[in-house]
């Protein structure tokens, strides 16, 4: 039976949503910086990213799109230049 995963990744982002784009700079900069190191949180961070991207994309708030494309891109960039083997193997099986 495989493992379930998830991160408070989804929650912590909502909340900073409410308090504008400084704090999803700062929950996205205290985020990266704890976690980049696992692939598996990484993964998660770059789900959520994108998804947060798409969400404020359809409802029209251009500023908050495109702070999250821009911190996508760094979290994205990040784990395709860093991961290796079966770490690389699995973000982009969940990226995909």
């Amino acid at each position: 039976m495989e493992e379930e995963f998830s991160t408070t990744f989804w929650q912590d982002f909502t909340i900073a949503d409410a308090f504008g784009e400084d704090a999803v700079k700062d929950t996205f900069d205290r985020a990266f910086e704890e976690w980049k190191s696992d692939y598996r949180y990484l993964t998660d961070l770059v789900i959520v990213l994108n998804h947060k991207l798409w969400e404020h994309y359809e409802r029209g708030n251009e500023p908050l799109s495109r702070l999250y494309d821009s911190l996508w891109k760094k979290a994205d960039g990040y784990a395709m230049d860093n991961l290796k083997d079966d770490e690389l193997g699995y973000f982009l099986d969940q990226t995909d």
